[in-house]
């Protein structure tokens, strides 16, 4: 038996295939489909126009995220014009086909890769598809999960299988400790920058190594979520113990008679020792600064206390009004914004609530906080994280994408500078014109309290000062 049977990924991949083509591709069964109403409305309206029915409706579930409002009480359904048409649609399908929906004002609403591990849709080791590129986050756990297109998402709810074209696989092995102010989000970030966006295309990336096993489930979210900006197919994390102790008791997850069984599956479910990858990384985050993008691609990205490369790309140099060898710190913000599958989730609310707790956002700045699902807006809430929030001069909103993009029906204005928790920098993504800076919900927290691009480490000096 050759050793590449002994990975993770070809262990799923092996215990979901019907069959191979000669090609080497896979046909693969859809354990779990997950849909919202910007592509999924569109996939169930093309089935039913062609008279086709979904094979397994009690597999399929619903959200309403990308084009809700997410002003405080949601004064209007969405904010984006002719919106309407795609949640009436979302609606009318789900209903007339006997889905799952979870509608705006369902406690189980919010984004769908926040909502996936939240309810336990996605558990280690089976296979799960949306028509979403950032469904490469619920690897995070052990599930073969990745984004699709709408016909895609079409042939999986007829026949509950997709093909897989054959995929070569990397793992990304992370040495050393995080220090205290670097995150998941950095390491991503780090490794996107110093090996390119087009690195990993055509991979199925497995992330592992100490720094993986130290990390707290949401922050592996955060990894694999961004595994898509690297170019990878997807991504996978071995489930452990913390994996098991995340999904025990969701709502969706084994019953309680299934799940020591379960768990004798998911423990099972590891790359062996020995196993070949095509090709691999060793990475020692121990040293690892807050990262900051300056440029319209996640790979244009430096730590903060650095400076923008001389001789970059120079439309991207343009449209960021920036110019090589400029520093980053000190640059002033318009706008920050936390939120989006990235970073969204209750510890990055925590963990930017830490920063902001007993301070203020800059004088003119914007700052907005969206909670990736109802659920942890109202956990959050229970913490008085959201007066937090508040008090710091933070918009404290319903959950959804939001401005994570603009499609969305909301954005910010042409020119400016927004520091923010989001997984793209493309051009015009948060606005027309607009200047995204991705960077950890810490370091958006404290940029928004300094009004400009700042180095979160600061903050313990600022601490001791103040002591």
């Amino acid at each position: 038996m050759s050793k590449r049977t002994t990975t993770l990924y070809d262990k799923l991949l092996a215990q979901h295939e019907v069959r191979r083509d000669e090609g080497g591709a896979s046909l693969v069964l859809i354990d779990r489909i997950m849909l919202h109403e910007r592509t999924g409305s569109i996939a169930l309206s093309n089935l039913a126009e062609d008279g086709r029915e979904i094979v397994a409706p009690e597999t399929v579930f619903s959200t309403i995220d990308h084009i809700a409002d997410t002003r405080p009480g949601r004064p209007r359904e969405t904010r984006m014009p002719g919106g309407e048409v795609f949640i009436e649609a979302m609606r009318a399908q789900t209903r007339k086909a006997g889905l799952k929906l979870f509608d705006i004002n369902d406690p189980r609403q919010g984004i769908v890769h926040v909502i996936a591990p939240e309810l336990g849709i996605a558990l280690p080791g089976i296979t799960l598809v949306c028509p979403d590129s950032h469904t490469c986050t619920l690897g995070a756990l052990g599930a073969l999960a990745w984004g699709i297109g709408s016909t895609d998402a079409e042939h999986a709810l007829a026949t509950q299988t997709l093909r897989v074209p054959r995929k070569k696989q990397m793992r990304i092995w992370l040495d050393g400790r995080l220090p205290e102010w670097s995150t998941a989000k950095d390491v991503i970030l780090a490794l996107i920058a110093k090996y390119s966006a087009g690195h990993a295309v055509g991979h199925v990336i497995e992330f592992a190594g100490p720094a993986v096993e130290a990390m707290e489930i949401e922050a592996r979210l955060t990894l694999c979520n961004m595994g898509v900006e690297f170019g990878a197919f997807t991504a996978v994390i071995a489930p452990d113990e913390k994996t098991i102790d995340y999904i025990a008791g969701r709502h969706y997850g084994p019953a309680p008679h299934m799940l020591e069984a379960a768990k004798t599956h998911w423990r099972s479910l590891k790359t062996d020792q020995g196993a070949d990858f095509d090709s691999e990384i060793v990475f020692d985050v121990s040293t690892l600064a807050p990262m900051v993008s300056w440029g319209t691609s996640p790979e244009q990205t430096v730590g903060v206390d650095g400076t923008v490369p001389t001789g970059g790309d120079g439309k991207a140099l343009g449209y960021m009004g920036l110019a090589g060898g400029q520093a980053l710190l000190g640059l002033p913000v318009d706008t920050a914004f936390i939120g989006s599958c990235t970073n969204s989730r209750l510890s990055d609310l925590r963990r930017a609530a830490a920063v902001l707790r007993g301070r203020r956002v800059a004088e003119g700045v914007l700052a907005i906080c969206v909670p990736g699902s109802t659920a942890t807006k109202e956990a959050a809430e229970a913490e008085g994280l959201d007066q937090i929030f508040k008090a710091a001069g933070f918009q404290w909103r319903e959950s959804g994408c939001s401005m994570c993009f603009y499609a969305g029906g909301e954005g910010f204005g042409g020119r400016e500078r927004v520091i923010s928790s989001t997984n793209r920098n493309f051009e015009g993504r948060q606005g027309p014109r607009a200047r995204t800076h991705i960077a950890s919900p810490e370091t958006v927290a404290w940029s928004a309290v300094q009004g400009q691009i700042a180095d979160v480490r600061d903050l313990q000096a600022s601490q001791r000062r103040a002591s």
